[in-house]
């Protein structure tokens, strides 16, 4: 008899503490600036995952490829089908703001559908791996190429990609570097070696020093077929690991410059974004205006300039994916369901909160 009225009094609490943690979580759900805001961007980068698998959670034209733009539902998380189980996924490190903003949410929203963050290289990682089996599911920012087409049929595997978001990719350089901006033939000029020194662009007297990250990112594929119109890069580029690593070789380097995606750069402290433009006279910050200098920074942080993104008068935007591998499984849905959040109204506030522009 003593026994069961010890286990009364501890049933109770367990279950008001249940639902004090349940009534947390829905209220922060609801009433929290990740649900509300409109279009404005923040600035700062979203830190990467570095485990081999991380689960997201608050404790997973031939006939063979189509694109498909998944439409925003308007409506909230709650109409979207999620399998339950867990499923990997990964690929360009454009996406690590969205893992960090998003993902959170959504397992708390839908605690049975774990995400698991396999580390990728980029994009042509995570697309090698999805068509490999290693992934359930695949993030790009940028469309499918003819090769990786290919390999899918010829392995009798079908590819899908969905369109997710717009986003900027944004020019960083040294705060010492004033200048006004470049235009697409300046910046090209640049990064195939035509132009070497900072005062050749109405800079100080300074050489130019090229930083990328590898050929395997999808954003390095886009900025050679978009502003090297599929040239080479100059010789002398110094190639870096990742986005942090040449952040930090930018600010201690006066002369050089790097390129990514704008939600990792515009808010950083210490290199300064610079606008462009298809002609000198109609050059378009990546940022918000006023600029705020790298001087009054962390107090107060640039901000995205979403709309110019939306409008795409910044002339470096681009749309990125969901990539799934079509074959019926459990993988396929949790793909499908993952775009499905993204595009709801509720995923559309937190691709903006992210830096990105929701796809209608």
């Amino acid at each position: 008899m003593s026994k069961s009225n010890n286990e009364i009094p501890a049933l109770i609490a367990a279950l008001g503490l249940t639902a004090v943690i349940v009534g947390g979580a829905v209220w922060w759900l609801n009433d929290s600036g990740i649900i509300g805001g409109g279009i404005s961007g923040g600035g700062n980068a979203s830190s990467q995952p570095t485990n081999t698998a991380t689960e997201t959670a608050t404790d997973g034209e031939p006939e063979n490829a189509s694109a498909r733009n998944v439409e925003t539902t308007g409506g909230s998380f709650k109409a979207v089908s999620v399998p339950s189980g867990r499923f990997t996924y990964g690929g360009s490190t454009s996406w690590a703001p969205i893992r960090g903003v998003a993902d959170p949410v959504i397992q708390a929203a839908f605690p049975n559908f774990k995400l698991l963050y396999q580390d990728a290289t980029g994009t042509s990682d995570g697309i090698q791996k999805l068509l490999a089996g290693e992934l359930d599911f695949a993030q790009s920012s940028r469309p499918l190429s003819s090769a990786e087409k290919q390999q899918a049929q010829a392995q009798g595997v079908v590819l899908e990609e969905v369109a997710i978001a717009m986003e900027g990719v944004a020019i960083a350089t040294h705060p010492g570097i004033s200048i006004p901006g470049l235009t697409l033939a300046q910046l090209k000029d640049i990064y195939t070696g035509q132009i070497t020194n900072w005062s050749q662009v109405g800079g100080p007297n300074v050489a130019i020093v090229l930083a990328s990250r590898g050929q395997e990112g999808g954003t390095v594929q886009f900025f050679q077929e978009t502003v090297l119109q599929g040239q080479n890069f100059a010789s002398n580029m110094t190639q870096l690991g990742s986005t942090t690593e040449a952040l930090r070789f930018v600010s201690s380097n006066p002369g050089a410059i790097y390129f990514a995606s704008a939600p990792e750069v515009v808010g950083q402290c210490s290199v300064a974004p610079l606008p462009i433009g298809n002609d000198v006279r109609q050059l378009v910050p990546p940022y918000q205006q006023p600029y705020v200098a790298p001087a009054d920074c962390p107090t107060r942080r640039n901000q995205l300039n979403l709309v110019a993104f939306q409008s795409q008068t910044y002339p470096l935007t681009r749309p990125i994916y969901v990539v799934i591998r079509k074959d019926g499984q459990p993988a396929e849905q949790a793909g499908l369901a993952y775009s499905e959040l993204l595009k709801t109204a509720e995923g559309g506030k937190l691709l903006q909160q992210a830096g990105f522009v929701p796809m209608p």
